[in-house]
């Protein structure tokens, strides 16, 4: 019996352990489309004041940055911030704004171009080119110490 027990609160304790370290994470998105020196974002895919998520892979780490549309307006941001990097949750969105996973700040879609401080995300340069936002891949693989 006293080995049942201590099996019962060995395999409770693994999975206390593993649901913690799932937690802890940036989530996976899907990957986004790729030419040589660019990721390439469909314009018209975008849902408008809705961030859509990406992970790049690169050497062997995954970028996540987030694309928005807002106002006929693309603009494009790391999935971390300068301040809670170092925990590598990232954001999550809802109602209008965006949410640190690691400290809670909340920030308006409407207010993250202007963003400063220290949880706003960070932001990545992109241009518009043939219905497609394009992101230089040499600006998201510098980024890789973020994540």
């Amino acid at each position: 019996m006293r080995i049942i027990r201590h099996a019962i609160g060995a395999v409770a304790a693994v999975l206390v352990l593993l649901a913690m370290v799932s937690c802890s994470r940036q989530p996976a998105y899907p990957a986004p489309a790729v030419s040589d020196k660019d990721v390439l974002i469909d314009i018209a895919g975008l849902k408008p004041e809705t961030p859509q998520f990406f992970t790049y892979r690169h050497l062997g780490k995954n970028i996540n940055f987030f694309v928005i549309k807002i106002d006929e307006k693309v603009i494009s941001f790391l999935d971390a911030c300068a301040s809670c990097y170092p925990h590598k949750q990232g954001y999550r969105c809802e109602d209008g704004a965006v949410t640190c996973r690691f400290c809670n700040m909340r920030f308006s879609i409407y207010k993250l171009e202007k963003g400063l401080g220290g949880c706003y995300p960070i932001k990545i340069e992109g241009r518009m080119e043939n219905g497609k936002y394009l992101i230089p891949l040499k600006i998201i693989e510098a980024e890789s110490g973020k994540f």
